[in-house]
């Protein structure tokens, strides 16, 4: 086995690890030896007393996808009678409540619907900033866009300036999985390859514009080919410098055509998470997954290479679809950064931090919201498996 001990020590005085490194800490079992060295690259990079967090609300505005993805359980195809798209009242309404509780931001995205043109998209927008000028759209990720491309039959660089005109704010890092073609084909059909994933992102960037990088793994990959993902992401940085955050997770396998894969656990996702931090050394920030993994692994993430614990997450779909039901109030997450001893502090999608009065009513609203629902004695809130 590798002595990865010079590696660690490479990474943490701030050297770029090279890909046969990296696949070096991806062999190996010293989980304890690359937490600690992310951890302290972590430091390094962010030696503020504070981790962060935000708050949003990812809407689906269609599960109706002309793709077909063996990993996801959300999508429907074309003529399914389950499939569904969100009247736009209800969607304004969705975001009239993520404001009340102190949001700044929706996720929004969608199926590959098969009819919708671009400037259905564009109202969409248009809708969205009319109503609520204060909040960012994240919004249509990369197959998404690509997808415009081919039904409008037009170029990314029309579609994203269109979108942009249209109040697209930055772009979520959706629909990567494994930026390796021979994964892509093992498990999706009609959908975009890593290439154009890719050029989606530096089209973007080059027009100014953010966005987050993201990793699912666990599935048919080797570990060669998450390092070829961290690689291709790294170099795309590289040249643009428009992403802000990387976030990963582990493929649930619940309620999909791939269930039959054994999911991994906890151990597997800290590892990885950890290595991605030694690896992205030019990447700012890392996002902890508590929607996948639980409250007690999302905070010991930021143990193992995060600085933020990511969204308060009002509404998720996609994955509660697949059967990962991890639910946690504004406090908790607050909480469990506050028990690592740091400031928890909100923040925007340019990782930039939220006023102190802000702050303080997001976290009002949020109290008074779960007093609510337990006083309407509705489901609980907190659904952990931890």
């Amino acid at each position: 086995m590798t002595d990865i001990t010079p590696i660690l020590e490479k990474a943490v005085s701030g050297e770029r690890i090279t890909p046969e490194q990296g696949l070096a800490l991806m062999k190996s079992h010293d989980l304890g030896a690359i937490g600690k060295a992310a951890n302290a690259v972590t430091q390094r990079m962010h030696p503020d007393p504070y981790r962060t967090y935000n708050i949003d609300r990812n809407i689906n505005y269609t599960n109706i996808c002309s793709a077909i993805c063996d990993f996801c359980a959300f999508y429907r195809r074309p003529n399914s009678q389950e499939g569904w798209v969100l009247e736009r009242q209800e969607l304004l309404k969705k975001i009239e409540e993520t404001v009340a509780l102190g949001g700044d931001q929706i996720l929004m995205q969608g199926g590959l619907h098969h009819k919708y043109k671009l400037d259905w998209y564009e109202q969409l927008c248009r809708d969205i900033k009319e109503q609520f000028p204060q909040v960012n759209i994240h919004g249509f990720s990369p197959p998404e866009l690509y997808h415009f491309t081919k039904i409008n039959r037009i170029s990314i660089e029309e579609v994203l300036k269109r979108l942009k005109a249209a109040g697209l704010g930055s772009i979520p890092g959706g629909g990567a999985e494994i930026l390796v073609d021979r994964v892509r084909r093992g498990m999706t059909r009609g959908k975009v390859d890593a290439d154009n994933w890719l050029n989606v992102m530096r089209v973007w960037h080059h027009m100014g514009g953010r966005s987050s990088a993201t990793m699912m793994y666990g599935h048919i990959e080797t570990l060669e080919e998450r390092i070829e993902h961290l690689e291709r992401i790294r170099q795309l940085q590289d040249e643009t410098g428009g992403f802000t955050a990387f976030i990963s997770w582990t493929f649930q396998p619940d309620n999909t055509p791939m269930s039959d894969i054994q999911p991994l656990g906890s151990y597997e996702y800290l590892k990885v998470q950890a290595i991605s931090r030694l690896y992205l050394d030019n990447i700012d920030n890392i996002q902890s997954s508590w929607v996948t993994q639980g409250l007690k692994i999302g905070q010991l993430a930021l143990l193992y290479g995060a600085n933020d614990m990511g969204s308060l997450m009002i509404e998720e779909n996609v994955v509660a679809e697949a059967g990962t039901v991890h639910y946690l109030t504004l406090d908790q997450i607050r909480d469990s950064i506050s028990e690592l001893g740091y400031t928890p502090r909100q923040r925007n999608v340019h990782y930039e931090l939220m006023d102190a009065l802000h702050e303080k009513q997001a976290v009002e609203a949020n109290q008074q919201w779960v007093r609510r629902r337990i006083e309407q004695q509705q489901a609980p809130l907190v659904q952990l498996s931890t």
